[in-house]
């Protein structure tokens, strides 16, 4: 009896965290209390400026990072990111501009809206 219990409550823990999931939107999830980004799911990134960069999402969200600090290569030569997962999480990354080798910290990740965020 107590097993079938533990098999039941286990069910329902799954199928109430896959739901909070999936309510969170298609390439979001929150680990640690920050917003976290599916790296399959961005479509594109655009650097703002120094310390800001939105990333857009295939599901058309927009996200901005404000980085902890200016990085200033980061509006002339792009970046790149290197994670051991399928998802990047701010602040805990950090991100490389490409052709100066420069590093930057993300900061934490904020929905994004704006009439003029429709570029690509």
């Amino acid at each position: 009896m107590r097993s079938k219990f533990i098999a039941t409550a286990a069910a329902g823990l799954a199928l109430c965290w896959a739901g909070a999931a999936s309510a969170q939107g298609v390439g979001t999830t929150t680990g640690g209390g920050h917003v976290c980004l599916w790296t399959y799911q961005i479509d594109h990134t655009h650097v703002l400026n120094k310390q800001t960069v939105l990333f857009y999402m295939k599901d058309g969200h927009v996200w901005r990072n404000d980085l902890k600090g200016p990085c200033p290569g980061l509006n002339f030569h792009g970046f790149d990111f290197v994670s051991h997962s399928d998802e990047i999480c701010g602040p805990e990354i950090g991100i490389r501009v490409i052709r100066t080798g420069e590093a930057c910290s993300l900061g934490e990740f904020s929905p994004y809206a704006s009439d003029m965020h429709a570029a690509k």
